[in-house]
């Protein structure tokens, strides 16, 4: 959530930074309301005040009418106070609604640009070679190898469902179990997370309200399943102040993710790129503010080790102002080559929310020398995502007699298949 006392101090400069994003946010509206709670505040505080002074004073009075006078004074107050709080309550709840829905601004060394379209290309490792013989797109391979059952997929669970069979189901496992390994080498924590959570760790990781129609939500329990590993990730130190000398806090974590993903007709609709239910590897960061820029490139790197390790071709783009995430003020995307498809597939965000998450969620550090609790800030990166990887592992490593080459890096888990064809 935006800080409000930023709004305060300068609101055109914070109404300069959401017009990068093509946002006209409310804030004179916000000013207004945050305006009002102070004044309303103010009122119930002095009449809270004047309430202590003479209930202290009632004890000592010796005259009963004086006493009973300022007694029904005092309940009458009290009524007061009562309607006070209950504005209160109620300029809090539109203030923090408004508030809710106002994106985190960019960060100055984000690029102006209104879509993907104006995303910068910072650089490019590898390059696409040319196949030397008719390359089959990750569908077709897919099927001819008995990888990938659309079929099934749909009659289970309907449009956009498919089901990963034999070596298909075992290169994804495959690739969980080394992106979790490579990331815990490389300084993260690994954690095993509920795949469902409450509507307050939604709010506070800023999935809502923004995304609720993309969300999937069971209303007898009153829980929603995670669209990405960063939702609970965020949740774990939700309301906790986190000592200062033990940040930063690492994490990386395999989960499902489901979204209702509301897609064009037309749009990706062959094969395995875009669907309701997908696995990801997430990387996520607690830190001071200090260092979170140096972080978010540690971060980055470590989900271009995780491409350079399987070999794959990527390339590296800044995420314009208008293309930011709701909860990011920067972010890269990690894109790899998918050559039969003849497209950059993104397997990666990489993003620094700042302190936008942790004044949602209420996570904040008690720096190592002491002083008042501060917020910290947040990041989180896919590590990487599936089923994009798999399907530039496929791609990538298809033979000219059909088969797949398994990636080195995959084959402790594949069993002793090195080679995937049509007969495992």
């Amino acid at each position: 959530m935006i800080d409000v006392q930023a709004i305060r101090d300068d609101p055109e400069a914070v109404g300069r930074a959401l017009a990068r994003r093509g946002i006209e946010a409310p804030l004179a509206r916000v000013i207004e309301l945050d305006a009002q709670r102070r004044k309303r505040l103010g009122e119930v505080e002095a009449l809270k005040a004047e309430r202590n002074r003479v209930s202290k004073a009632i004890a000592g009075m010796t005259d009963e009418a004086t006493r009973a006078a300022e007694i029904e004074r005092m309940r009458a107050l009290g009524d007061q106070v009562e309607a006070l709080d209950g504005e209160v309550r109620n300029i809090e709840a539109n203030l923090d609604r408004l508030l809710s829905e106002v994106p985190n601004p960019p960060a100055a060394d984000t690029p102006d640009g209104r879509s993907e379209e104006d995303n910068v290309v910072r650089r490019q490792v590898g390059e696409p070679g040319a196949p030397s013989f008719a390359l089959a797109p990750h569908w077709d391979l897919g099927e001819s190898l008995g990888l990938l059952d659309f079929e099934r997929g749909v009659k289970i669970s309907g449009s956009r469902f498919y089901v990963l069979r034999g070596a298909g189901a075992r290169l994804e496992r495959a690739l969980i179990a080394w992106m979790l390994d490579l990331h815990v080498r490389q300084g993260y924590t690994e954690c095993y997370l509920p795949f469902v959570v409450k509507e307050q760790t939604m709010y506070g990781a800023g999935q809502l309200p923004k995304f609720h129609e993309n969300l999937y939500r069971d209303a007898e329990d009153d829980v929603w399943l995670v669209p990405t590993a960063e939702v609970p990730l965020t949740g774990m130190h939700a309301g906790e102040i986190l000592d200062g000398s033990a940040l930063p806090l690492r994490y990386t974590a395999y989960t499902p993710c489901f979204r209702r993903e509301k897609m064009s007709a037309g749009r990706d609709v062959r094969g395995i790129k875009r669907g309701h239910q997908f696995d990801k590897v997430e990387m996520y960061a607690f830190c001071a503010p200090e260092h979170s820029d140096d972080e978010l490139e540690r971060m980055l790197a470590d989900a271009e080790a995780t491409c350079a390790g399987l070999g794959l071709v990527h390339r590296v783009k800044q995420l314009c102002a208008g293309d930011l995430g709701f909860s990011a003020r920067k972010s890269y995307d990690v894109e790899v080559w998918a050559p039969a498809a003849g497209e950059w597939l993104e397997v990666s965000s990489v993003s620094n929310c700042g302190d936008f998450q942790a004044r949602r969620s209420n996570i904040r550090y008690r720096p190592a020398g002491g002083g008042k609790a501060r917020l910290v800030h947040t990041l989180n990166g896919s590590g990487l995502g599936l089923p994009r990887t798999l399907i530039a592992v496929l791609e990538n490593y298809q033979q000219a007699d059909g088969s797949v080459v398994v990636p080195d890096v995959l084959r402790p888990w594949m069993g002793g298949v090195d080679v995937v064809r049509r007969d495992v």
